[in-house]
């Protein structure tokens, strides 16, 4: 997932008891980033079974080609895998910046009274560029397991909420995309395409050019 900058919040914290996103990613490989239109990217994932040194390399890599591509989540499908695992780092709607891993995760979101939609603009590494306003249950909870099997639950609010719906999505070969109206999709469809030429076939392995590249300048 991807959301649009914002400037720096004070007092930002992370969570302490867990290894880094930037320790993580000091032994990730970088990889590319899928795109919508391949088929990983429709396909539900299978259950994580084998917490072992081979999924610890499959978090390290998500880890850095998330920081590479400024993301706050990816999931596997990101990355072509057909896991059933995601990472984040990522604000809540208190701007203390949270990160974990979660591998076959199961999200419950608010019912009746207590759920509150907010619409606000949505991005995906994916889709690289675009955003649309797209509205999500301001508040989530996800359940599944860390890298090592362990039980985890996580609670988000704002931003980390839509980042918990976002990352389960695509482990159900869901994209943000697909629950826009007609109408928002092709506006999101026309932005990605116009700035196509920006992101590399392979990017993040390779960066996001400037539009004077581009033209030649």
């Amino acid at each position: 997932m991807r959301c649009r900058p914002r400037p720096p919040r004070v007092g930002i914290e992370q969570e302490e008891q867990m290894r880094s996103p930037a320790e993580w990613a000091t032994t990730g490989n970088l990889l590319r980033i899928t795109r919508w239109d391949e088929p990983v990217m429709s396909s539900p994932t299978r259950p994580v079974t084998d917490f072992g040194d081979e999924l610890h390399q499959l978090v390290a890599d998500m880890f850095r080609t998330m920081a590479a591509a400024d993301g706050v989540g990816l999931a596997a499908p990101q990355i072509d895998s057909d896991l059933s695992i995601f990472v984040f780092n990522c604000p809540d709607a208190d701007g203390r910046l949270i990160h974990g891993i979660v591998c076959n995760p199961v999200v419950t979101l608010p019912e009746g009274k207590d759920r509150r939609l907010v619409s606000e603009q949505e991005g995906c590494l994916s889709w690289p560029g675009a955003y649309q306003q797209l509205a999500r249950p301001d508040f989530a909870i996800c359940e599944g397991q860390d890298e090592d099997g362990e039980p985890v639950r996580v609670e988000g609010t704002g931003l980390l909420a839509r980042c918990l719906q976002h990352e389960t999505d695509h482990l159900h070969g869901t994209v943000f995309g697909d629950r826009l109206s007609k109408r928002s999709r092709r506006r999101l469809d026309e932005e990605k395409e116009r700035l196509a030429p920006l992101y590399p076939d392979d990017w993040p392995i390779h960066p996001k050019r400037t539009a004077g590249e581009v033209d030649g300048r």
